[in-house]
């Protein structure tokens, strides 16, 4: 496996991207007022979230964390790398293998895993960032795969 480049220039296109390249992102505390804001952007208050006398009658005994919330820190602490010549394209396979409570830290860490070239757009490479959101226990508590659109060197 191979250390992260960040020390790269942040163009990177296509062929610039390795299998098996790794970065770790700095880690982030969960706290009640991400649960309280995040119910307000999305209007979710579902219980399991909001309410901390329900939430002891679950299997968990806590409140747990809104997916939509982990996917949306956990994505975001990899925007400390910007790459002009990527944009994303989706994210597939978004799963949520264990609960993430308050008071948790979260770190993502990113690993290439597939690159091909993009069946419908001349000049661009698809590039797989296998994405795995980490507690503090080391436990992955969001697994995805990032799926960048990379511009290609151009041609001599």
């Amino acid at each position: 496996m191979t250390e992260s480049r960040q020390t790269m220039s942040p163009d990177r296109y296509y062929e610039d991207y390795a299998i098996g390249d790794t970065r770790k992102t700095t880690g982030r505390t969960i706290t009640e007022t991400d649960f309280v804001v995040h119910a307000g952007h999305t209007g979710d208050f579902f219980p399991h979230h909001m309410d901390a006398e329900f939430a002891k009658s679950t299997p968990f005994g806590q409140r747990i964390a809104h997916g939509t919330m982990t996917f949306a820190i956990g994505i975001g602490l990899t925007a400390s790398e910007i790459n002009p010549k990527a944009f994303t394209y989706g994210y597939d396979r978004l799963r949520f293998p264990k609960p993430v409570f308050i008071g948790d830290t979260l770190h993502t860490q990113l690993t290439i895993s597939a690159k091909e070239p993009d069946p419908k757009r001349d000049g661009f490479g698809r590039v797989v960032e296998s994405c795995r959101v980490i507690n503090q226990r080391g436990e992955t508590v969001l697994a995805c795969d990032h799926i960048l659109l990379v511009e290609r060197k151009p041609a001599d």
